[in-house]
């Protein structure tokens, strides 16, 4: 499997509508398995620079559930990620160098306090900060940096801002890679 590119162009105002349509595939795939579905990370948030790649994020009571919808999933064009990320299934969608959907599946429990759903919203909220964000992942791809040295290079940040937007919802700070 080759290195996946890192391209990080400007906003799409085609992004929500293109996350709509797939919410609403997923929806329909995945019926009565998912209780919770929303369009989150970069392309979520309106006029952030982002890596075009649209991520949703779903609650399920089960994952067991989930698992046994997966070749529904399949006829989407999603495939499993064993990524090694706890407490999710993760799902995507284009080829090993160039995705254009993830799927993270998450416990409806979980649902309230995911960091992706609340830097979201905090950057959605805060347009100076979406702007730093945007500004780092876009000098972050002109070096050519790898996705691994691309991730890590933004954790600092990505850990201030959620960290930021967790305290204001009076939630305590928790690492931005659960």
């Amino acid at each position: 499997m080759g290195e996946r590119i890192i391209e990080v162009v400007p906003y799409n105002p085609a992004w929500p509508a293109q996350a709509a349509e797939a919410i609403t595939d997923v929806r329909e795939a995945l019926a009565g398995t998912i209780t919770e579905i929303e369009h989150i990370g970069s392309t979520a948030v309106p006029g952030l620079a982002a890596k075009p790649i649209i991520d949703l994020m779903a609650a399920a009571e089960q994952f067991a559930a989930v698992e046994a919808r997966e070749e529904a999933l399949s006829r989407l064009g999603y495939r499993r990620d064993h990524n090694g990320m706890a407490n999710r299934l993760l799902y995507v969608r284009g080829d090993d160098r160039r995705r254009t959907h993830h799927l993270h599946v998450v416990t409806l429990e979980s649902w309230p306090s995911r960091n992706q759903r609340i830097l979201r919203d905090h950057l959605r909220k805060y347009p100076a900060d979406a702007a730093r964000y945007a500004q780092l992942k876009q000098s972050l791809a002109a070096t050519g940096a790898s996705s691994g040295t691309y991730t890590e290079a933004k954790t600092e940040l990505i850990q201030e801002l959620t960290d930021c937007a967790r305290a204001e919802r009076g939630l305590p700070a928790a690492p931005v890679w659960e």
